[in-house]
């Protein structure tokens, strides 16, 4: 096949591009957002605040009596912790494959309901060996809320649009931790209440709440764009208009595993998946000992829980600030190295200082810096992967190979450096944060370089030489290139 042939049979109909000028926004466009919007974002920023509090909530238990009941010591602590991280990597790429399959109305309650139970069991076990295989369950059953409901976000939304509400959909888990010290210190006066420990109350009544809000999702959590019965026939048209006026979320892909290779083989996804595993350590870690770092610095466990509140929500209003102008300006890159230069100077308060006042000061930075950046960079691959199925799988490898780092974090907090404040653990901490900056500038600076080459390419009218050899093959067998197509354009 000739290459004039080969372009007129695989026209450029479908490519995604930045400079896409032909939609023009309308009032009924706004008010089609708004609707999706008041569908979307707050049943799932509510899951994920109750995703976060579940997993996160063994941090407040653990400082009212969880280790002492249970004869677990500091290690098996952090293994408990860590157990919960393996299997929450190991089903993320399944569970997001399973989700491309069927039905997101169905999936993600379900994953509620059963992680729902589980974090309810976690109040009934009554040996270590039961808190282990309880924490590896929810680890296990919460691995496909976050990759899909970002996913889902990415039918629904055009790719401008999509990081401010990944921004505000992640904001539930700076509230879940606001939120998670006011009730593990109210649950906690429960002490004694029908024969239990309080420790015991914090996860019984937090699990009773995601049951129930499971049940109610499943009436609420949406199908896929294309048959959402909450739109009308027009309004569904509409939104087809709006998703394929810059992308692919619009169409029907049929599932093939030649797009979940694309993700598999291309490094600017295992550049995401670089990135978070750097913030993820300093997240989880930050996220699942703030009670007992506080605790350090000589206060007690009921001021403890209390204090881990305003940090938290100091991050809640610097994730709404800092996303709205990334998203007006339509840049990323810079305002996650600004991120975590924040949280790195809130660490080096951290190990530098002795005060409590002034360390507990760090700790506000480090939570806006953490926070921030991670809200900002698992948004890229939302709006940068294109073609259905390689961008599910990119958003699960990026959570998959990120929340490794989540596991050396809980095993780096560990009694044995917990010397001076957990000064060591704060310093690698620094390290992760400094890694995370190198790949998101050489992230930025290889989008902005292939951004033009593509533009030169065009230019002078050289689009069929762009493609290799595997490319042309794939492109004769009828496969679209996503976001490898010469028209393409990053968010950098």
């Amino acid at each position: 096949m000739t290459p004039n042939a080969l372009a007129r049979k695989h026209p450029n109909q479908n490519s995604e591009s930045l400079r896409n000028d032909k939609y023009v926004e309308t009032p009924e466009d706004s008010k089609l957002t708004r609707k999706l919007d008041l569908r979307l974002i707050p049943i799932f920023t509510t899951l994920y605040l109750l995703s976060f509090l579940d997993r996160t909530n063994i941090g407040n238990a653990k400082i009212v009596g969880l280790a002492t009941e249970l004869e677990i010591s500091g290690s098996e602590y952090n293994t408990a912790l860590a157990l919960y991280f393996v299997a929450y990597v190991l089903f993320e790429i399944p569970a997001n494959i399973i989700l491309k399959r069927f039905n997101p109305q169905i999936w993600l309650p379900t994953l509620t309901l059963v992680w729902g139970i589980a974090s309810i069991a976690q109040g009934l076990v009554k040996n270590k060996a039961g808190l282990f295989g309880v924490r590896f369950l929810l680890g296990m059953t919460e691995a496909g809320l976050f990759p899909g409901v970002i996913y889902v976000f990415s039918v629904y939304y055009r790719r401008n649009e999509r990081s401010w509400r990944v921004a505000i959909f992640f904001g539930g888990a700076a509230l879940a931790g606001a939120f998670g010290g006011i009730l593990a210190y109210a649950i906690g006066k429960m002490e004694g209440v029908g024969g239990r420990r309080g420790w015991e109350w914090i996860f019984i009544l937090e699990g009773v709440i995601t049951v129930t809000v499971s049940l109610f999702a499943y009436f609420i959590v949406p199908t896929w764009s294309h048959s959402a019965k909450f739109l009308t026939e027009a309004e569904r048209e509409k939104l087809s208009v709006r998703l394929n006026s810059d992308s692919d979320a619009g169409q029907k892909e049929k599932f093939q595993w030649f797009y979940v290779l694309q993700a598999f083989k291309d490094p600017v996804v295992l550049g995401y998946a670089l990135l978070f595993h750097g913030f993820a350590f300093v997240l989880y870690s930050l996220s699942l000992f703030l009670p007992t770092i506080i605790i350090d610095l000589g206060f007690a466990s009921w001021q403890a829980q209390l204090l881990t509140v305003p940090p938290y929500a100091l991050a809640t209003l610097a994730i709404g600030s800092t996303v709205w102008v990334s998203s007006n300006l339509n840049l990323r890159a810079p305002f996650i190295v600004g991120a975590a230069i924040i949280a790195i100077i809130g660490y080096i308060v951290l190990i530098a200082t002795h005060h409590p006042g002034t360390q507990y000061f760090g700790v506000h930075l480090a939570a806006v810096g953490v926070y921030t950046g991670n809200a900002l960079l698992l948004s890229w691959p939302g709006e940068n992967v294109s073609g259905q199925t390689k961008r599910a799988v990119a958003i699960a490898m990026q959570i998959t190979i990120g929340d490794i780092g989540a596991v050396a974090g809980v095993l780096i907090y560990r009694p044995s450096l917990s010397a001076n404040d957990f000064r060591t653990p704060h310093a690698i901490a620094v390290g992760y944060l400094a890694f995370a900056i190198i790949i998101a500038t050489a992230l930025a600076i290889y989008m902005k370089n292939e951004n033009k080459r593509r533009d030169q390419v065009v230019n002078e009218g050289k689009e069929v030489e762009f493609y290799t050899r595997e490319q042309v093959k794939a492109k004769e067998q009828g496969y679209e290139m996503g976001d490898r197509d010469v028209h393409y354009r990053y968010v950098y």
